[in-house]
């Protein structure tokens, strides 16, 4: 069988991408639509949708990106180093603020964490032979992670788990199982998750803490995260990580059902019944989903089994529409904007962290206070957006919207010049 793109779902991941976007850099933290903001702790946003939906997306990547289901040791190799090279990409945006070597400020220290940015980049999203892939990922692993544990003050809090470090572990075991295993394993491999972590978080008691509970900092996928992951966690929780190793179980789960998605899509069926069956599949996720919510609540942090579910059914419809639309119907003549984020989700995950950064380093004269310096970043904000609007929700909207349109424009020329970067 030969790989195919399905259209349909780098349309879904590049519309996931840029959503992503749009909501991690607002010009305002404190000026954000309610839609555009995580649920506080239990209930399910807009924004609490974009992760999920990124794990399902490579999740039902994998059976278009190894059709034959052949395993060896090379491709046991090949799974593992893209998985370590996508964890440290995660990784090492937890390193970009702390980085200084050379005891450097003010510009001299941007164009230093700059360089080593480029470097890390590259070796990790450059086109190297198998072996220098492999020694590459494991030397930029290394060394970051001798960092993290050598005691230096500036990298002893650094955060270890994140966005990049679970899709990195999920995509090693979702991978392997696929490879290894038929699709009603994989089923059942996904419930076994889904209600051991169901029965370990709610009945487990929390050693120090008492009964188990479903509480911030208080619960055992917290109580887990302070036992081994102490001083290197989320900095605005502390004491729990909501990339966290516990939860790490049902996200596995959110991949797999993703996979078994993909595999629908490879199956020799007319195109039609496939969506079919797969609105059939996605409202029925979305109704046990909320069924468990009554035991279980629908909770992002804490990556609840009911919210693998919603999350999950929600994705499932999304890409039957967007598969009958483009694939089926093919109306193809919007798609663009959305394919030329959808084939370059990595380049925007990595840099889209550490632009924002790079900008605020960049500092000039603050035009109210006289020999006070100010931020790039806040001075094209607060005296190029703001002023514009009397709802400063919108100021900050249109900010993160001006930042979307910046990366459209990268973005194009990348897919102008053919330029698709994989890990």
């Amino acid at each position: 069988m030969i790989k195919e793109r399905l259209t349909s779902l780098d349309i879904f991941r590049g519309f996931t991408i840029m959503l992503m976007t749009i909501v991690n850099n607002p010009g305002s933290w404190g000026s954000i639509y309610p839609p555009l903001q995580h649920a506080e702790w239990n209930g399910c946003t807009p924004t609490d949708l974009v992760f999920p939906f990124f794990i399902f997306i490579m999740g039902t990547a994998v059976p278009f990106a190894m059709p034959n289901k052949t395993y060896d040791s090379t491709i046991f190799y090949k799974i593992l180093v893209r998985s370590l090279r996508i964890f440290c990409l995660g990784l090492f945006l937890n390193f970009y603020s702390n980085i200084g070597f050379l005891g450097l400020h003010g510009i001299a220290s941007l164009i230093e964490k700059i360089l080593i940015t480029f470097f890390v980049a590259y070796a990790l999203l450059g086109k190297f032979s198998p072996k220098i892939k492999t020694i590459l990922a494991f030397s930029v692993l290394g060394s970051l992670l001798f960092l993290t544990y050598s005691g230096i003050p500036a990298y002893q809090n650094i955060r270890i788990p994140g966005v990049l470090q679970r899709i990195a572990i999920v995509y090693f075991f979702t991978s392997l199982l696929y490879l290894k295993s038929t699709m009603k394993t994989q089923i059942w491999v996904a419930a076994t998750l889904l209600l051991g972590y169901w029965a370990l978080i709610t009945l487990v008691p929390v050693p120090g803490i008492g009964a188990a509970n479903l509480e911030k900092g208080t619960n055992l996928a917290a109580y887990i995260d302070n036992l081994f992951l102490k001083n290197h966690m989320y900095s605005q929780t502390k004491t729990w990580d909501p990339e966290g190793i516990l939860s790490m179980l049902p996200a596995i789960a959110s991949g797999i059902i993703g996979m078994l998605m993909g595999q629908m899509l490879n199956k020799p069926l007319p195109k039609i019944e496939i969506v079919k069956k797969m609105i059939y599949f996605g409202f029925g996720l979305i109704f046990f989903g909320l069924i468990w919510n009554f035991l279980f609540p629908i909770n992002k942090s804490l990556w609840s089994s009911s919210f693998v579910l919603f999350t999950s059914g929600l994705a499932t419809l999304c890409l039957s529409l967007l598969y009958y639309i483009i694939d089926i119907a093919n109306h193809k003549n919007w798609i663009k904007l959305f394919l030329i984020w959808g084939v370059n989700p990595m380049i925007v995950f990595f840099f889209s962290g550490i632009i924002p950064e790079a900008i605020s380093m960049i500092k000039v004269d603050h035009p109210e206070l006289p020999g006070e310096l100010l931020g790039f970043q806040s001075y094209f904000y607060n005296y190029g957006i703001v002023p514009l609007f009397k709802n400063p929700m919108d100021a900050s909207l249109t900010y993160a919207l001006v930042y979307s349109v910046f990366w459209s424009i990268i973005l194009w020329i990348l897919y102008k010049n053919k330029l698709i970067f994989k890990v």
